[in-house]
């Protein structure tokens, strides 16, 4: 009996370009196993799972975790700015409200 597939999407979104392919995977493949399978780090030769957090619908998630049907793998990027400070910078010119 021939071992069943299931259907999951990659994506990475770049500032100017997006990634996103459908693939079909062993059942029981991790994102680790899906994300060599794309495609993905030969096109986008910059990430690093080292470094770039990965998720399944914007939860973080490990490497080793198991897809299921459907799954939509993403690989997050970087963050250029600290959202905390990006807030501070922008309410800085506003006046209190009161």
């Amino acid at each position: 009996m021939a071992e069943a597939n299931i259907e999951v999407q990659v994506c990475h979104a770049l500032p100017d370009s997006s990634f996103l392919r459908s693939l079909k995977v062993p059942a029981g493949a991790t994102i680790e196993q899906a994300l060599a399978l794309s495609g993905l780090l030969q096109d986008i030769p910059g990430i690093d799972l080292a470094v770039n957090m990965v998720g399944i619908y914007g939860k973080k998630k490990p490497l080793d975790t198991i897809l299921r049907e459907h799954d939509r793998v993403e690989v997050y990027r970087p963050l250029q700015a600290d959202p905390k400070e990006a807030r501070r910078r922008r309410a800085g010119g506003k006046p209190a409200k009161g």
